[in-house]
């Protein structure tokens, strides 16, 4: 890191051992610890994905900042604790890039023309193939986190099986899979009511399945879940604010529309979003 990057980061490191003085510290981030924060490291890095999506370019710099935060505040917890500090951090990741990265740093016959993002991809998934093998990994997904949003999880795991074969290779039997799952989940889901207490963890069970299985449907359309979810999130929004005003403008409440009333503004919606495009 050369001095200018250096003076940046040192007036935040400083910020944060201030917080956390024993003393004169803050008391709220006294009382942190590496468990407490990391749903609020979650939350930032969700409003950095949201800024970017929205293209809110003037609020990206702060999100990001609040990011770094959450990675300078785990550095002053692990300094404490004598276990690593700041400086630990940027040493592994500038080492894990370089490693990575032969075609740039190491190797620069393999940085040609030639060289396609594909071979790169290759090469950095033989490289992260061999690290798990010096940590005597037992299994392909060992080092996928738990704690990882369920659809970008299960989308890892497809993938990361798919590179040892475990895959369809066509759209067929991943689309059959989703049909087979559904009917799964209507059978557990009318047994339900003959005995709550033993079918309702079926249909959870088997709700998972039908998840995974359209995951992976995404995952072969080259569909990241995640976003295509986010999107549809914020589409139904969008959508049903505009009933709302349309009960609004009605004069009536909701409680005084049929269900097929309410459909019916839904549809006017809908026209309306397709003429104004």
């Amino acid at each position: 890191m050369d001095i200018k990057h250096q003076a940046q980061i040192q007036p935040l490191l400083e910020i944060m051992q201030k917080l956390r003085h024993p003393v004169d510290g803050c008391p709220w981030d006294l009382a942190q610890d590496f468990q407490t924060i990391v749903p609020f490291t979650i939350e930032e890095a969700y409003e950095v994905a949201d800024a970017i999506e929205r293209t809110a370019w003037d609020e990206l710099p702060d999100e990001l900042g609040d990011l770094l935060f959450q990675v300078v505040f785990y550095c002053q917890l692990a300094t404490e604790q004598g276990k690593f500090d700041f400086s630990t951090v940027v040493e592994r990741i500038c080492a894990k890039l370089i490693r990575r990265h032969p075609h740039v740093f190491n190797a620069p016959d393999i940085a040609s023309p030639e060289h396609t993002a594909n071979q790169v991809k290759q090469t950095w998934e033989a490289i992260k193939a061999q690290e798990r093998a010096d940590k005597l990994q037992l299994s392909l997904l060992d080092d996928i986190p738990q704690a990882l949003p369920a659809l970008k999880r299960a989308i890892k795991i497809q993938t990361r099986v798919a590179k040892v074969g475990f895959d369809w290779p066509e759209l067929e039997p991943v689309v059959a899979k989703i049909y087979e799952e559904v009917d799964e989940v209507l059978v557990e889901a009318k047994l339900v009511a003959t005995d709550p207490e033993h079918y309702q963890p079926k249909v959870v069970d088997e709700m998972g399945d039908l998840l995974f299985a359209v995951v992976n449907l995404a995952r072969h359309l080259n569909v990241d879940p995640e976003q295509a979810l986010r999107q549809a999130n914020n589409k139904f929004e969008r959508r049903f604010k505009g009933v709302e005003n349309c009960v609004v403008q009605s004069g009536k409440q909701f409680d005084d529309h049929s269900l097929e009333q309410l459909d019916s503004y839904w549809d006017q919606v809908k026209r309306q979003e397709k003429t104004s495009l």
